[in-house]
Order: C-alpha cells, then sequence, then structure tokens
C-alpha cells in the first residue's frame, strides 16, 4: 500500500536546517497495524504526515497504491485525503456546537459511499450518545467520536498520531480497542504513533525511529489485544 525510498524532509529555520527525515526506506501491507515509536523529534510525526499528504518530503519518493504523494498538486493530495485517509490526533478536534452525529455527519457531505453517522458511532461503542455535545462527553467518548469521523468515509488507511495521549490508562485502553477492531473488521490499515512502548504489542510491526531515520523493524508473530498490555 505504501512504499518510501530515500525519503528525506528538511526544515530551514534561519540558518538552522532541521533534517527531520534522512534516506527512509519503507513498505507498508494493506490491512496492516504499523506502530511508529520513537523519542520527541525522531520524525514520527513527519512521516506520518508525508503519508496522509499533509506535507511533501524534501527529498526521495512517497508513494500509496498508484498514488505519487511526492509529486502531488495541492488539489491530487486534497483528494487523497478525502478519498483514502482518516486522521485521528492527540486532541479530538471536534466542533463543540455541534452533537456527536453531527460531527461525524460533517465528513459524509464530501465523499462517496459513507457509512452513516449512526453505524460509524456504534462502532466506536456511542451509538447512545448521537446527540451529546462534546462538552457533555469524556475524553475518551471525544477521541471515540473523532474517530468515527475519521472512519465514516470508510478510508483504507487510518493514521493515528498519540490517540491515546491526552487520556488515562482506562479510557486509553477503550481508544486503542476501537483502534484495533476497526484494523480488523474492516481491514483498515492503521499507523499509530506513540511514545508508549507498550502499545508496540498490538502491531503486525514496530517501527523505531531515531534522528529522522528507522533505526530498526520488529515484527510481532503473536500480536496482543489492548487487554493484554502491560502499560
Amino acid at each position: 500500500m505504501f512504499t518510501a525510498h530515500k525519503l528525506g524532509k528538511t526544515y530551514h529555520m534561519g540558518e538552522v536546517v532541521i533534517h527531520a527525515l534522512q534516506d527512509v526506506e519503507l513498505d507498508i501491507k494493506r490491512g496492516e497495524f504499523i506502530v511508529l515509536l520513537g523519542p520527541s523529534g525522531s520524525g514520527k510525526s513527519t512521516l506520518l504526515n508525508i503519508l496522509g499528504g499533509l506535507d511533501r518530503p524534501s527529498s526521495g519518493s512517497a508513494r500509496f497504491a498508484d498514488h505519487e504523494l511526492s509529486e502531488a498538486s495541492d488539489a491530487d493530495l486534497t483528494r487523497y485525503r478525502r478519498e483514502h485517509v482518516g486522521f485521528v490526533f492527540q486532541f479530538y478536534n471536534l466542533i463543540p456546537s455541534l452533537t456527536a452525529r453531527e460531527n461525524v455527519e460533517l465528513v459524509t457531505d464530501i465523499v462517496q459511499n459513507p457509512m452513516t453517522a449512526q453505524q460509524a458511532l456504534d462502532m466506536v461503542g456511542l451509538g447512545d450518545r448521537l446527540d451529546h455535545f462534546p462538552s457533555q462527553l469524556s475524553g475518551g467518548e471525544q477521541q471515540r467520536v473523532a474517530i468515527a469521523r475519521a472512519i465514516v468515509k470508510r478510508p483504507e488507511v487510518l493514521l493515528c498520531d498519540e490517540p491515546t495521549g491526552a487520556l488515562d490508562y482506562t479510557t486509553g485502553k477503550l481508544v486503542l480497542e476501537v483502534i484495533a477492531r476497526i484494523n480488523q473488521e474492516l481491514g483498515t490499515t492503521a499507523i499509530v504513533i506513540t511514545h508508549n512502548a507498550a502499545i508496540a504489542g498490538m502491531a503486525d510491526r514496530v517501527l523505531h525511529l531515531s534522528g529522522g531515520r528507522i533505526q530498526r523493524v520488529e515484527s510481532n508473530t503473536s500480536k496482543l489485544s489492548p487487554d493484554e498490555l502491560s502499560w
């Protein structure tokens, strides 16, 4: 599904040059659950943003199926994000004046063949909270609404940047259960950034990043469920 070759990203801050990614080689198969693990500044978010079409590399190539992301126009990247990718971030980015149903329905107007908001919220265990506003939901419930919003368009890829970073253990586990269920039941490729090494047990493969490079790749022969993780 994804391939990257000699992928690099450089930022210029005045006279300072920051190499966020350097010579990244990557292959991700359809339906995989991938965890990107590494300290702050290791390049995890930069890599995720390039794979999601939110940023372009400075060098090398990044490809999704038959889409060459590194050379795509702004319009092409917008279409790619709309048609293929769902995003989940650490902070939920819900519109406070809209209910859970309405926050999810925002996405259904811009894609073909979406789920209904009811179906998406049922998948994340919030089918009975359709008409609640974000202020009436816990942090974990708000994150699950954000996941419902990401999956309602039936994306091929779910990209998650620290989805449990603002949550406690119990609610974080619920969110991970939802992501694992979507990966397994819908066959959605899931790529999750985390600082929490325990979450790596859920993945098919773990990519360890440091200094803008993938330092090593670990494969899990037996994936753990969220209940089996030791945080």
